[in-house]
């Protein structure tokens, strides 16, 4: 599968839209338009998997510049992100603690002479 950038959709789009509008084009596996975490109010750009490299080119060269509502849009490959490794597990110390009751002496430094 490939991913491509879909930008420049007006705010009012939804999943069928696109769906519709790169479906005579490429196979479309999956869409994921892009919201404001807060607002949920869409941010003007999707993702959109197709089946394969072909069809991915077929849509760039036949939707790359046309436009849609008041906007145009922009297609392209998505670069695919750099796998990273896990972060390294977290070290943990057991600190003693003393037992109800009982009394831990604090030493004092010593004084230098």
């Amino acid at each position: 599968m490939v991913k491509l950038f879909v930008g420049g959709i007006p705010l009012d789009t939804t999943e069928m839209d696109l769906a519709q509008l790169i479906s005579p084009h490429a196979t479309v596996c999956t869409i994921q338009i892009i919201r404001d975490k807060m607002t949920k109010k869409l941010k003007g750009y999707a993702f959109v998997e197709v089946a394969s490299r072909e069809d991915a080119d077929q849509a760039i060269e036949a939707l790359d510049g046309t436009p849609m509502g008041d906007r145009e849009l922009t297609l392209n490959i998505a670069p695919d992100k750099p796998k990273t490794a896990p972060p390294p597990p977290r070290k943990y110390v057991k600190l003693e603690r003393p037992q109800p009751g009982e009394f831990i002496k604090k030493k004092r430094p010593r004084k230098e002479l």
